[in-house]
């Protein structure tokens, strides 16, 4: 598991200039707080759960994606920086403190973004948010519907695969959605005595059998940005591993601008690295930067 996280590691795509400079990821979660570490890269905030202006987050969870994203470890002297550390934030609140929202925000959301697209050059959408397979089978083909419309927009969407594992098709909605980009927890393919418990991470296949989730990264004990004094917080899941993923596309798309959503989900399975330690799941792999960019 060090090895990839090694292997994850950006610095010298920071090195080389691509830190995800003029692109924009935009972020569907708790909201976000103004942390040292994100600087004026925050270029706009909606909450579509209280309707106030001011960025905030009063659960914690959608900075500490943020942080994974995008975090320029300024607080930290570099130590606990994001993977796309010059990329820009769009960020919707679509959960309240709790953690909990409902189908008709994140729709709300969704249509926001893709409103905003060129305007901010949104080319990137995390959700780290999902609903169970088990769900009202309108909402669920309704949040369905919506992702996809975002990636017929150009849009990547990156979807966590939720904490529901081990089980078959225990991939949360929308991460079943057969378009986008659903990412697990390495961690929890391979023996770890630390985070969530063994098994959390969503497995597929779908019930359309479709191979989920498509690509694996950290997502067990992942230190980022918190909500408190401008620090650090260690939090687990796959909510963890899908902004590896997105900061990852961002630094892609510096570097190849005009790739579309689907050149850039081929590119993922094309340098896909197998780990034997992982069993014999059905996923693609894990990402190795060297071999992504």
């Amino acid at each position: 598991m060090n090895q990839v996280r090694q292997k994850l590691r950006a610095d010298y795509a920071h090195r080389e200039g691509i830190t995800g400079r003029g692109i924009t990821v935009a972020i569907m979660d708790t909201g976000i707080a103004m942390h040292p570490d994100f600087d004026s890269r925050i270029l706009d905030f909606t909450d579509f759960t209280q309707g106030r202006a001011r960025a905030y987050d009063d659960n914690g969870h959608g900075c500490h994606v943020a942080g994974i994203i995008a975090g320029s470890g300024k607080m930290s002297r570099g130590l606990y920086m994001g993977m796309a550390p010059e990329c820009s934030l769009f960020v919707t609140k679509v959960l309240d403190r709790k953690g909990n929202g409902n189908t008709a925000q994140v729709l709300k959301a969704i249509d926001f973004v893709i409103e905003n697209q060129k305007k901010y050059n949104i080319r990137i959408l995390n959700i780290s948010v999902g609903m169970l397979p088990t769900a009202d089978e309108e909402e669920k083909g309704n949040l369905m519907a919506a992702v996809e419309k975002a990636w017929n927009h150009g849009i990547v969407v990156v979807a966590a695969a939720g904490n529901n594992g081990p089980g078959k098709n225990s991939v949360t909605i929308p991460g079943q959605c057969r378009s986008i980009i659903t990412v697990g927890s390495i961690d929890d393919y391979v023996r770890q005595k630390r985070g969530l418990k063994r098994g959390y991470s969503g497995r597929g296949p779908t019930e359309r059998c479709v191979v989920k989730p498509e690509i694996l990264a950290p997502g067990t004990a992942i230190k980022s940005c918190s909500v408190r004094g401008g620090g650090y917080e260690v939090k687990s899941g796959t909510s963890m591993s899908a902004p590896v993923i997105s900061g990852a596309i961002a630094l892609l798309l510096q570097k190849y601008p005009n790739m579309t959503p689907a050149q850039v989900k081929l590119r993922l399975y094309e340098r896909a690295v197998v780990l034997k330690e992982a069993g014999g799941q059905k996923y693609w792999g894990v990402v190795y930067l060297n071999r992504l960019l």
